[in-house]
């Protein structure tokens, strides 16, 4: 009896489908893929994409939810589709392959129907797609050309693999891909995130390699964890704990470079699509991305909405499309006329498209804004004498606001905020939210990429981690090293200043925008109950929440903290004011 699933192929709704393929890696494991392609002899371009989340495990049965709602306020996704291809975080096969695309799911190891162990974006993993794109791009279905197109964790690995520079990858378009591991997925601002210990037994350990339990692809009756079973205790030898590895790791180390993408070393074209509502996860990593990349072709893309919505809407797929288009099947549609930047510029209830040349805007107004510690004003005009203001950690801390607007004011880019700061105990943690506020003095929410009712932006700070590097630090944009930890000393007052990840938001006049400084995860104020993420309630900070146990349990953050300012030593806002609005 074989020890895989057999490879077979078949036509199916007009497309040639080679389900359970194996792909042979350099170190003797072998992936399972399926390869979605027009049903003839022609060589054709390739979009590659691998996931841990199950090549056959179908959107509607993974996550009926999410899909439901997709199709309900987007009937176009399914127009022309039946839907029974469409598997999470993947290109629909059904909207490319009649285009003439091939598209090609592979599991990456350890989940699925490929074997080995588990280690999310590992260099081996990063080698896996280096060894697969090659693969695919010397097939007989293959013109030799293979991009990359996927969400997530579909995208921060095409960062990954881009960096090696595979020969036959000739673009890549990561929608709403983190680039830093640290940063990003594992850490905000040093503060060990719950995401990935919540995320990984929910959404990847359902479908591990072997697991006898797993969900069945409907289009196979084929489990979609592989054929081979293996018990508890093999399940877990092949797998890794997250939440160990951040206790055990609360810096930078090789561990997290090795899983961070030197994108100085990517050249292929890009189309970096982010999300404003992002925060917490991939929306900076698709900024650092298409700033970084030495790319000479590069875009950057930014929408809004749910974190998979508009890759799968039309006008999502249209941007891919076009993008493809040019650098795979070499079509002149003037792709290359398109502006560098393409927004999708945040309103309190809508969005309205522009075209930029840069990222940030060239023509950005830094507009620094004091905070008075007496009044809880933002102001222009630096406050007289020695203030200071206090807050315990477990509270929701300080709110500081500028005067309802008098006009219609744009924010759109990266901020920050600069404090003076000391505690009562050897450590503290800053959550700095961007509010808005309507003339009821009601907060205005947004939907965001995994929160129905988030805020306008957010950034954070470890105290302990503070250090800056000066050569990657901008003053819209502060670098923490994050390769040391330094205790405070209870009652001395530390310069912190704490990245505000980009955000885009028009305000209208009688609107007031604010900041908040607080010791805990923001919570908005609305009656439940919430939706549920990963079995708990979502309130305004999505998956990302920052209570990992053995870390913030800890005496260290739940002290008081105190915001100083003096002549010398002004707590600032630094906010990227876009003139002409």
């Amino acid at each position: 009896m074989t020890q895989h699933y057999e490879p077979y192929s078949e036509v199916r709704d007009g497309m040639r489908v080679d389900w359970d393929v194996r792909l042979a890696m350099s170190d003797g494991v072998t992936l399972a893929a399926d390869i979605f392609r027009p049903d003839d002899d022609q060589p054709h371009p390739v979009l590659l994409a691998a996931s841990p989340y199950g090549k056959g495990l179908s959107f509607a049965e993974g996550f009926p939810t999410q899909f439901s709602a997709l199709v309900r306020d987007h009937p176009e996704v399914v127009a022309t589709s039946t839907g029974a291809y469409q598997v999470w975080e993947y290109p629909d096969p059904q909207r490319w392959v009649p285009e003439g695309y091939v598209c090609v799911r592979i599991d990456v190891r350890g989940t699925g129907g490929s074997e080995g162990s588990i280690d999310f974006f590992s260099p081996r993993e990063a080698q896996d797609l280096y060894e697969a794109i090659e693969w695919a791009g010397v097939r007989d279905w293959s013109n030799g050309n293979v991009g990359m197109l996927g969400i997530s964790y579909l995208a921060t690995n095409q960062w990954l693999a881009a960096a090696l520079s595979p020969p036959h990858l000739k673009a890549i378009c990561p929608w709403e891909g983190a680039s830093d591991y640290f940063r990003e997925y594992t850490h905000h601002g040093g503060i060990p995130t719950e995401f990935m210990p919540s995320w990984a037994p929910n959404q990847v350990l359902r479908i591990q390699h072997g697991r006898a339990d797993a969900p069945v692809n409907p289009n196979t009756g084929r489990r979609v964890s592989g054929k081979p079973v293996r018990t508890g205790e093999e399940l877990a030898a092949a797998a890794i704990s997250i939440s160990d590895v951040l206790l055990e790791r609360p810096v930078v180390d090789n561990y997290y470079r090795d899983r961070t993408a030197v994108l100085e070393k990517i050249t292929v074209p890009v189309l970096s699509a982010s999300n404003w509502g992002g925060m917490g996860l991939h929306s900076r990593g698709n900024f650092e991305g298409f700033q970084r990349v030495s790319s000479e072709q590069k875009w950057l893309e930014v929408h809004g909405l749910e974190h998979w919505t508009e890759f799968y809407t039309d006008y999502g797929l249209d941007v891919q499309r076009r993008f493809f288009d040019h650098f795979l099947n070499g079509a002149d549609n003037e792709w290359e006329a398109q502006p560098p930047v393409q927004l999708q510029v945040r309103t309190p209830d809508s969005f309205f498209p522009r075209h930029e040349r840069e990222w940030p805007l060239a023509r950005t107004e830094w507009t620094s804004l004091n905070l008075d510690l007496g009044t809880g004003a933002l102001t222009g005009h630096a406050p007289a004498g020695r203030q200071q203001a206090e807050f315990a950690a477990r509270s929701e801390g300080l709110l500081f606001t500028l005067p309802p607007a008098s006009h219609e004011v744009e924010y759109t880019g990266p901020a920050a905020l600069k404090l003076f700061v000391s505690s009562t105990t050897e450590d503290a943690d800053l959550f700095v939210t961007v509010h808005l506020f309507d003339p009821e003095g009601v907060e205005v929410l947004f939907p965001t990429a995994f929160e129905p009712h988030g805020p306008v932006g957010q950034g954070w700070l470890r105290l302990s981690q503070r250090e800056l590097d000066p050569e990657l630090s901008r003053p819209y944009r502060p670098w923490q090293r994050h390769t040391a930890v330094s205790p405070l000393a209870p009652g001395e007052v530390y310069e912190a200043d704490v990245e505000i990840w980009p955000f885009s938001i028009v305000v209208p006049a009688g609107y007031a925008l604010g900041v908040s400084v607080r010791g805990q995860d923001y919570e908005h104020r609305l009656p439940g109950p919430h939706e549920l993420t990963y079995g708990r309630e979502v309130r305004g900070s999505g998956a990302y929440w920052h209570e990992l146990p053995g870390d913030r349990d800890r005496a260290a953050y739940d002290g008081r903290t105190t915001l100083h300012s003096t002549e010398n030593q002004r707590p600032q806002l630094l906010l990227p004011r876009i003139p002409g609005a």
